[in-house]
């Protein structure tokens, strides 16, 4: 099911999530609502906390950019080791519209279970490494944009409050006319 993203400044993304304790039927649940939501959106990775649930389950896949990867459910995900420097220009589908360079490590190996709760250590590069430093932060309450300065990052907050502005604007009218909508066909009987 595709469940609506939070738009950041959101507060419950600045949350922690909790660990998952058994990785069972509610778990996978939600591994395909991430997967779900992440395609529908047209992103390479997703976190629990992006669609509410304060749990440490991530998703990634960088399969357009990375044919030789497959997509990864990842419960319970922990950077293990970081290894070089890299730039990348990151985006979050939490921010829509906006990217800005961040410093990442260029390598990372993660230990993680998947959604049957089998245990894996995975060394992941390039983007799959970003992806998983980017999902990862959002478990522990950062965004991308706490990596950026101080004045782009408001400047790209006050955006993301226009933008939930129009969005909650878009709700109450879209809400007044299905009741207009219900109303007339309540008459008409």
């Amino acid at each position: 099911m595709v469940r609506e993203i939070l738009v950041w400044p959101h507060p419950t993304l600045k949350l922690k999530a909790q660990p998952v304790a058994t990785v069972d039927d509610s778990t996978r649940a939600l591994v395909k609502d991430l997967f779900d939501s992440m395609y529908a959106a047209d992103g390479v990775g997703l976190a629990a906390p992006q669609i509410g649930v304060l749990k440490n389950v991530i998703v990634v896949d960088t399969t357009p950019r990375q044919p030789d990867a497959k997509p990864l459910a990842m419960v319970n995900p922990e950077i293990l080791s970081y290894e070089g420097k890299i730039d990348y220009k990151e985006g979050c589908l939490s921010i829509p519209g906006e990217a800005e360079d961040v410093e990442r490590a260029a390598v990372v190996t993660v230990r993680f279970l998947d959604e049957h709760g089998a245990e894996h250590t995975l060394r992941c590069e390039g983007l799959l490494a970003i992806a998983v430093q980017h999902e990862t932060d959002h478990l522990k309450g950062t965004m991308f944009v706490d990596h950026i300065s101080s004045l782009k990052r408001e400047l790209i907050r006050k955006r993301m409050k226009k933008l939930q502005a129009a969005q909650e604007a878009e709700k109450k009218e879209a809400a007044a006319e299905a009741r207009k909508a219900r109303a007339g066909g309540a008459e008409a009987r």
